[in-house]
């Protein structure tokens, strides 16, 4: 997997390996940028694309290769 950038993940789409609540696949809809402008950027929020559900992660999580695929597989 290619070396992830925080500021770059904005609608990217991630496939879930084990499904999520019977979701599969995600899109990254928003960065939460931190409160300090020094601060690294720690956590992304994720849609599901088929019921519009939100749940906000770590965006290290998303390098985990037994849990996320990088696009829709």
């Amino acid at each position: 997997m290619n070396p992830l950038n925080p500021k770059k993940l904005l609608l990217t789409k991630w496939t879930a390996v084990k499904p999520v609540a019977k979701q599969k696949h995600f899109l990254v809809s928003r960065v939460i940028e931190p409160e300090l402008p020094t601060d690294s950027i720690e956590r992304v929020e994720i849609e599901a694309v088929f019921s519009k559900a939100v749940k906000v992660i770590a965006w290290r999580d998303l390098q985990d290769e037994s849990a996320w695929r990088q696009g829709w597989v």
